[in-house]
């Protein structure tokens, strides 16, 4: 899967948190934690079915995999 590349400003201290999630490898990365920060923030105000606890990865693949089970009409989602 190609990402685009985005770049944010935090305050020292969220960087400071993260870097421990990291470092006490909850995460294996920055970029990892604040991509499950970004998936927990859509998914529980959209979807509102991840729990706050935890990583949020293994619900969105298996989200995924369902989905990609179904025929999606690319139209119908993009009018929105």
């Amino acid at each position: 899967m190609v990402m685009d590349t985005i770049q944010i400003r935090l305050m020292p201290v969220l960087v400071e948190r993260i870097d421990t999630l990291v470092k006490t490898g909850v995460y294996g990365s920055r970029s990892d934690a604040i991509r499950d920060a970004v998936r927990h923030f859509f998914w529980h105000n959209e979807a509102g079915t991840i729990s706050k606890k935890g990583q949020s990865v293994e619900v969105v693949r298996k989200a995924r995999r369902q989905l990609s089970k179904q025929k999606i009409n690319l139209a119908e989602i993009n009018k929105f």
